[in-house]
Parts: C-alpha cells; structure tokens; sequence
C-alpha cells in the first residue's frame, strides 16, 4: 500500500495530457494513489487483469452512501466538484439487489431488437447531418465534432427518451457540466441544480404528454407500480444516467475514431480497400482512446488483497478504462498505437461486469452506421490544423478534442 504522500499523483482536471498522465500513473504500480478535486484520494487502477477482477468482485461497491465511510460522515459536500458522480440515485451507483432491480427497468429498452430497431432512424439523422456539412463551401472549415459527432447521438437518444427539441440546449449544456472537471464548487453545484430542474420539466410534460418513449415507460411505472419498485429520486436519477451517459461516450467514439483515420491516411486506404473493416475501426478506437478515460468512484466494501495490492476497506477506485486499454501487459509494445488489424483489441470502454453499459450496442450502432458514411460522403476530408492543436476538453473523465475542424472537400 502506497502511504508516502510525496507518491501521490494529483489528477490533472483539465485533461490536457491523459494518456501521459496514466503512463505516469501506470510507473506507480497496477494500483497508485491519486489525489482528485477536494483532496480526496482515490486508487488508480490502471491494470487490465487487476481492474476486471475488481469490477467483477463483489467485495467493490459503487454506492457512496453505504461504502464510502467519508461520505456517510457527511465530510464530502454537495459542492464537491464530483459530487453527483457518487450521489446520484440511479443503477449507475446502485449496489447488490438495487442496482439489479434498477438495471431490470431499463434493459428493455435496450434489447438487441429494440436497437436494431433504431437503425434506420440513426440512418436519417446521419443523412440529414451529411447534407448540411455538404453545404460547407470548398476550402472552409467546418468543427466536425460540434457538427457531426454531437449532434448524432444527442438527437438518438432524445428521439429514445422523449425529449423535446426545447430542452435539448440546457441538457447538453448540464451534461457537458457534469463531465467538466474544471468546474469550481459553486459551478458544479449551480450545473447540479440546473441539470435536475430541467430533468424535473421533462417528467412533467411526459406525466402530462405521454408517448412511446422510454422516459414515459418509466414514469408509468413509477406511477403505477404499488410496491415503490422505481422512487422520484430514482426514477430522474435513471433519466440523468442514460441522457448524459447515452450521449457523451458516442461523441468522444466518433471523434477519436474520425481523427485517428484522418491523421493515418495508410489505414484509412486499407478501410477503403476493404482490408480493414469498420467494426475492426471501432473496436481499435474504443481501445485506443477509451470515450470515458477515468470513471468515478467505487469503494471497498471490505479489505481486498488481490494481485500483491492492498485496498482497505472504505477505500475509493479509480477505473482507468483509457489505462486498461492501453495496458502493455495485455496489448504489447504496439499499445499505444492505432491498428485495427491487431488480433486482441479488446478493451473496457463500456465497462465490464455487473455495470456494463446496457447501451454499447446503440454507441457501436451510431458509429458503424455514421463512419462508413461519413467517409463515404467526404472521401477527401482532411483535418484543417495539427493534430496537436485539437485541445481537449477540460475533464479527466470525458476523453475527447475541444473542436475537431476539418475541410469536408479536402485542401
């Protein structure tokens, strides 16, 4: 167990380095303490084989309020920057029997069928979004991540959940809060507040509007289910996670996986020959550059020895989903290199275990109908600056470019 503070990583909030800062992480150990926002410390977890034994143990909780001993002292307050990562009432923090219970109201929306179903809805936003990029005129720039890779999955998923077309520009600004964590405790606090009162209008209008979406689904239930299997709290809590988390994760798969073609001209030929195939691009970008770099926080229920790392109990996890994915232990000297055509691309950008998330199907169906598309639509595209003023968004969380400006027509 690390004990020396001079040890201690402080995680940069603003995320300008995130691959080298897990490198740095990584030099530490397969677990190395890390401070975050407010001085609390957390262990990093960057191991591929130790972070899916620990996510698969069921002696590690995501719920703050019976496992993190300093949040039931109440010595986390509700401005602490990642507050509403541990506080959030929803299957995202739930543990044991609760978040099964919760995970069983929401899996039907996300069957196999039901996303597959949502193919041919993905198809018509993605054509409507490549018309108005074909209106760029030649030679000028256009951010594609503001143009194409949010508004993509932020319409599918509104489309999901019934959201009104008014309330998407205070959702999306909300979300984009709770991934920034540059935020002070006043902002954070202020975003918190704004995020449920939005939350709290759309429950309103479905409660007086219902329709065929999921958030009518789950207000139906609530209302009428007798044995209180879904609260209010719960009930928004679930509508935050999959708004925020049904978005955010497919902005950040398809502008890693945009800028890792266009910067390798090599491999973006071989997808075109057909060599490479685009799941194989998909895979290789969710590996590579994982959508959620660092995913807070889960606790030790009780004290785990595993793998020569000692957690003690009440003790706070970082997963490194970006770390695991570009474990030398699992993928080799070529881990930090982009290549679809590796054998083991495999990866926890989605999670792994119990928390899997239920919409990877959706994200993976987003980019396998918008890439090729995308790429077919624009095939001399080309990146309009360096690859290295693309900045980041300020998070350590969320791994992805400030802007992504490209000339859809090529030079």
């Amino acid at each position: 167990m690390v004990e020396s503070v001079a040890s201690r990583l402080v995680i940069d909030t603003t995320g300008e380095d995130i691959q080298g800062e897990i490198t740095r992480i990584r030099e530490q150990g397969p677990a190395a303490l890390v401070e975050l926002p407010g001085g609390v410390e957390a262990w990093s977890i960057t191991d591929a084989a130790l972070l899916e034994k620990l996510l698969t143990d069921p002696r590690v909780s995501k719920d703050a309020k019976q496992h993190w001993p300093r949040f039931v002292a109440g010595e986390i307050p509700a401005d602490w920057p990642l507050f509403l990562w541990v506080a959030v009432a929803n299957m995202f923090t739930a543990y044991g029997p609760d978040h099964r219970r919760l995970r069983r109201l929401v899996a039907p929306a996300f069957t196999a069928r039901r996303t597959e179903a949502m193919r041919e809805q993905v198809e018509r936003i993605t054509t409507d979004l490549l018309d108005g990029l074909a209106q760029t005129p030649p030679g000028e720039a256009v951010d594609l991540r503001e143009r194409f890779a949010y508004p993509l999955p932020i319409q599918v998923i509104s489309e999901l959940m019934g959201v009104p077309e008014s309330l998407n520009p205070g959702l999306r600004t909300c979300v984009d809060g709770i991934f920034d964590t540059t935020l002070t405790p006043e902002q954070s606090q202020a975003n918190y507040m704004e995020m449920y009162r939005i939350l709290g209008e759309l429950v309103a209008l479905r409660r007086e509007q219902p329709g065929d979406d999921m958030t009518s689904l789950l207000i139906a239930q609530r209302d009428e289910d007798e044995d209180g299997q879904l609260t209010e709290e719960e009930l928004v809590g679930t509508l935050l996670l999959v708004i925020s988390a049904g978005h955010e994760t497919t902005v950040n798969l398809l502008d890693q996986a945009i800028t890792a073609l266009l910067t390798r001209p090599d491999v973006l030929a071989e997808v075109r020959a057909g060599a490479i195939t685009w799941a194989d691009v998909v895979e290789e970008a969710l590996r590579y550059e994982s959508p959620v770099a660092h995913l807070p926080l889960r606790f030790a229920v009780s004290d785990i020895d595993i793998d020569g790392v000692h957690i003690a109990q009440g003790e706070a996890i970082l997963a490194s989903y970006a770390g695991a994915g570009r474990d030398p232990k699992r993928h080799g000297a070529t881990a930090d290199q982009f290549d679809p055509t590796r054998a083991d691309k495999s990866h926890m950008a989605f999670g792994y275990g119990a928390h899997h998330c239920l919409g990877a199907p959706l994200a993976r169906l987003e980019a396998l109908v918008s890439l090729p598309a995308l790429f077919e639509r624009f095939p001399q595209m080309s990146l309009a600056v360096p690859v290295d003023e693309l900045g980041t968004v300020p998070s350590f969380i969320s791994n992805g470019h400030r802007h992504l400006p490209v000339r859809m027509h090529g030079e």
